[in-house]
């Protein structure tokens, strides 16, 4: 998949390399604002019991 998108990318080496990681830090943005988000409340972490 990786190498997929690798050739597909327009430009050289560099420019490759800059749109890679504008796409990276475009997927960790979306994943922190819109997935996370919307996935927490169907996690289970809040839901601890502790017996004494």
């Amino acid at each position: 998949m990786y190498g997929w998108i690798w050739r597909h990318l327009p430009g050289n080496t560099l420019v490759r390399s800059l749109i890679s990681l504008v796409l990276i830090v475009g997927a960790v943005y979306l994943l922190f604002t819109v997935v996370f988000p919307w996935a927490e409340p169907l996690l289970p972490f809040n839901d601890v019991t502790v017996e004494g």
